[in-house]
């Protein structure tokens, strides 16, 4: 049964709180109270929903995930091109250059997600195993369509991809005087680096079809992520 209306408002009010809070002032510092008062509402409104701070910051979290695997599908059915690791890699980075609150997911923040240890470990591994098992996936249909290499396996090709994307992403953190000046430029990089390395030259675009497979592939997700952060909530 589907929470009242003003129930559903008011997780919504706590949600929105938390996240820019998490924003502003980081992880550590946030408290459940500061969370109330930024809401407008009392601390035990927000125990009423989140048994501790851990879980009100991992729905944070897994929310905010939400948002990125549903824009991130939206990219592939509106345009084919996005389904090629070069394309879909080079918008996640953009997005994540924009997005402090997810961004602790994908780069394995240890000062957020050691603290959320607890909370978190059956979460995030299952979600990383199923991130994985769609990859893999995802690989596959893009090498029966003739869009990605053949010269090294799908295991190897999906180890190049998470190192190369991880590696930008770190060096993103450091004052390197020859990157580029704005984001942009930097993600341009990061596609022609995995496109060069993963991808057939001078392959057709994809077709509908694979583009379909892979859009419901990642879609498949979504729902997942919808479950874990939707169980914590009381």
């Amino acid at each position: 049964m589907s929470a009242p209306p003003r129930a559903t408002e008011r997780l919504d009010r706590v949600l929105d709180a938390a996240t820019d809070l998490l924003v502003r002032w980081g992880y550590q510092r946030v408290t459940i109270e500061d969370v109330a008062r930024h809401a407008g509402i009392g601390k035990g409104t927000v125990y009423l929903h989140f048994r501790t701070k851990e879980a009100l910051f991992l729905t944070v979290l897994l929310r905010a995930h939400h948002g990125v695997v549903s824009r991130m599908v939206d990219r592939m059915r509106a345009d084919p091109v996005e389904i090629l690791p070069s394309r879909m890699l080079r918008s996640l980075f953009l997005e994540l250059a924009d997005d402090p609150v997810v961004r602790p997911l994908y780069l394995g923040d240890s000062a957020v997600l050691g603290r959320l240890a607890h909370e978190s470990a059956d979460t995030l591994g299952e979600l990383a195993q199923r991130r994985a098992e769609a990859g893999r996936a995802w690989f596959g249909l893009l090498r029966d369509a003739g869009l990605l290499r053949t010269d090294l396996d799908v295991s190897e090709q999906l180890y190049l991809l998470g190192a190369v994307t991880s590696g930008f992403y770190f060096v993103d953190s450091l004052p390197v005087p020859t990157a580029p000046g704005d984001p942009a430029g930097r993600a341009a990089v990061l596609e022609h680096a995995l496109a060069a390395s993963l991808e057939v030259p001078g392959a057709p675009a994809p077709g509908a079809a694979t583009a379909q497979a892979v859009a419901e592939l990642f879609a498949s997700l979504i729902e997942h992520i919808d479950d874990e952060w939707q169980r914590r909530i009381r």
